[in-house]
């Protein structure tokens, strides 16, 4: 029974004659008369009769597709965009939809709240492009202006938030059959069953959108033959192999990904410039961190569409935290600040860059010390990094560097060939992360692949991924020389492999103590 239905007392003894969810649009007071909506209905203009042209990622969209497809032949795959999120009470975070989506469409911005793409297995050599599949985009297109979504629907009228797609418009751009959202359930579940007595086997992209999850788990079990004894774990091993082919489908990017990649962090490298500019203000206010913070966000949303992850602006001490985002400290002169931020292109394609600045423009001789042998450190990575090394052997290269240094100035406690050991890692108190990730439509890209194609992969042309190794001594560590105290240092870049080796995409930002220093005097 329904607590908010009108018949039904609540625990104060007063009726409740509007549904919970439905007082929500009290403060809207919308007009509902005959005469408001005919109204409404009319007078606006045609829209355009030409359709747009095929955007330039379609094609290499439907060669993932492709791929995918050859992976799991006979199988319906399914792989949501994801719904909106709630952000506070009836107002929603901006939508991004699952990279394993944007991946396999090239849809990228925020237009498909809870669309739907999902490869239908045929006859094999009779599907898109040859292949055992044919795609459809299920998706909610743009309602007319003569119905009450139009100017009713908060969250997907155009009156509230803009210009929706039409079905031919995104088939058009896309080269996906599109259908409308409301055909999902229907194609999702028809004919699911064991394929031993003729039914379909679902593959989904799971923990995307929970509607769609029960919706699956509901016709397996449905179709079960014997449902009672149905092993659920059977059906999570097949989703989660689908995920991880997705996953490592991107570990090589193509040529326009690659333009993407260099787009955010040409659009990177422009933020960290307005902060540098914006560091007399950062200075100068309680909350500097907060000012460097917005001195990047102002420039990732103009230049692209948003934050590729959430920014890092640590002064001092703070800078020794490795994930620092709440950003609620000062910036003082004479501290070292760790600003790790990138720009998340419109194509949903991010950047991840890290430099470390002397607040005052200069760095102290134990900041320049500590500093360099960070940068020996990256430099030693990217040496490593070669076609054919495997890209674990890109951290060890970084390690063997920080480890002699940390030997040298006397703070480990053994030597450094025993530090760099399996049994040793004492080295690691100072930098327990890892050196290098694949970078890409996530910022921790290709997350669920396997380790014999991440940490053992071998490098080849097309990966992007970064080179990131810091030194971290924080004010209460007691094990190290009181001068090293309160110093955060990381230096990340964002590199390409090629046939020739590497190509350093952020090659623009200044690395050197000396360059970056003449950098900060220009801007300021």
């Amino acid at each position: 029974m329904n607590v908010s239905d009108p018949a039904v007392p609540d625990p104060t003894g007063q009726q409740q004659a509007q549904p919970i969810d439905d007082r929500v649009n009290n403060r809207s007071q919308r007009p509902t008369s005959e005469a408001f909506k005919a109204f409404m209905a009319s007078g606006w203009a045609p829209a355009e009769g030409s359709l747009p042209g095929r955007d330039a990622v379609a094609e290499h969209a439907a060669r993932r597709r492709r791929a995918i497809s050859d992976r799991f032949p006979g199988e319906r795959l399914v792989i949501p965009a994801g719904p909106l999120k709630v952000r506070s009470n009836d107002t929603d975070y901006r939508f991004r939809p699952h990279s394993a989506f944007a991946h396999l469409t090239g849809l990228g911005v925020d237009h498909e709240p809870d669309a739907v793409l999902i490869l239908e297995p045929v006859d094999e050599g009779t599907g898109d492009d040859g292949g055992h599949h044919s795609a459809t985009l299920y998706f909610r297109p743009l309602a007319g202006r003569d119905t009450e979504q139009f100017y009713a629907d908060a969250r997907s009228g155009e009156f509230w938030i803009g210009a929706r797609p039409t079905l031919a418009e995104l088939e058009a751009r896309l080269g996906i059959a599109t259908a409308h959202l409301d055909g999902l359930e229907a194609a999702l579940t028809k004919g699911v069953g064991a394929p031993a007595i003729g039914g379909i086997s679902v593959r989904l992209v799971r923990k995307v959108h929970e509607d769609l999850d029960a919706l699956v788990d509901t016709a397996r079990y449905n179709t079960a033959q014997d449902p009672d004894s149905l092993d659920l774990s059977v059906f999570d091993a097949l989703d989660d192999q689908l995920a991880e082919a997705l996953s490592e489908l991107r570990l090589v990017k193509d040529e326009w990904e690659v333009d993407q990649m260099r787009e955010a962090v040409a659009a990177t490298a422009a933020g960290f410039e307005e902060i540098i500019r914006a560091l007399p203000r950062a200075v100068a206010h309680r909350r500097g961190e907060r000012v460097v913070e917005g001195a990047f966000f102002a420039r990732a949303r103009e230049e692209g569409n948003d934050l590729g992850y959430e920014t890092i602006a640590a002064s001092g001490n703070n800078a020794t935290v490795l994930h620092w985002i709440r950003n609620n400290g000062p910036v003082r002169e004479g501290e070292l600040l760790l600003v790790d931020a990138g720009v998340e292109a419109e194509s949903l394609y991010t950047a991840d860059v890290t430099r470390t600045l002397p607040v005052s423009g200069t760095f102290s001789e134990v900041q320049r010390r500590v500093y360099q042998a960070v940068l020996d450190a990256a430099d030693a990575a990217f040496a490593a990094a070669q076609p054919g090394v495997k890209f674990r052997q890109v951290h060890a290269a970084a390690m063997e560097v920080l480890a002699a240094r940390l030997e040298e100035w006397g703070i480990l406690p053994v030597s450094a060939e025993e530090a760099l050991s399996d049994a040793g890692q004492q080295h690691r108190r100072w930098m327990p992360h890892g050196t290098s990730h694949h970078l890409g439509l996530d910022v921790h890209d290709c997350a669920q692949a396997r380790r014999e194609l991440y940490l053992d992969g071998e490098l080849a042309p097309g990966m992007v991924f970064t080179i990131e190794p810091g030194l971290y001594f924080k004010a209460e560590d007691l094990a190290i020389p009181a001068e090293y105290r309160g110093i955060g240092v990381r230096i990340e870049d964002d590199v390409l492999m090629t046939a020739d080796g590497p190509v350093n995409l952020s090659a623009a930002l200044p690395r050197t103590p000396g360059d970056v220093e003449a950098w900060m005097a220009s801007l300021r």
